[in-house]
């Protein structure tokens, strides 16, 4: 019998400038929780450190207690009724760097994540856009303009 492949793929992580589209039909979100299940295993299998010592970190940066048999059971796809809180999830993000991960499971709903300074990219292509909008405009207002002409001075 083969191992079952994990839920969470690794195409899910390549860098894509695609826009997210959230699919919001019936069942559109099954098995997400599998998915999830199979990308914290996946974040803890590929970390450096010890499960132990990751759930150390967690616990730190959590300020409450976090265990090693807690992660196993988060990591677990066979255990559902055992998923990780979205905030918890969030610190093992956090502490293990993977912000490539919440943004493959977030793409699922809709949404797409930059990390630092990323935003400053988005920024200016965002002003880049402006820019084009505004040069629209003063073109739009460009055919449609006339001097100014004041009567009793005579000057243009």
């Amino acid at each position: 019998m083969s191992k079952r492949r994990p839920a969470f793929s690794t195409e899910q992580l390549a860098f894509t400038f695609d826009v997210p589209r959230a699919e919001r039909h019936q069942g559109a979100l099954a098995g997400l929780s599998r998915e999830v299940s199979s990308a914290v295993s996946r974040i803890i299998s590929e970390d450096e450190r010890s499960r132990p010592m990751l759930a150390a970190a967690l616990s730190e940066i959590l300020d409450e207690p976090v265990d090693k048999m807690t992660l196993d059971g988060w990591a677990s796809e066979a255990r559902d009724r055992f998923n990780i809180p979205f905030y918890r999830l969030l610190a093992l993000i956090a502490v293990t760097d993977r912000a490539d991960v919440l943004d493959a499971l977030l793409r699922k709903v809709g949404v797409a994540v930059l990390v630092g300074e990323e935003i400053i990219t988005a920024q200016l292509g965002h002003i880049d856009r402006q820019m084009a909008q505004l040069k629209e405009r003063r073109r739009k207002i460009e055919q449609q303009a006339v001097p100014i002409r004041r009567a009793h001075t005579g000057e243009l």
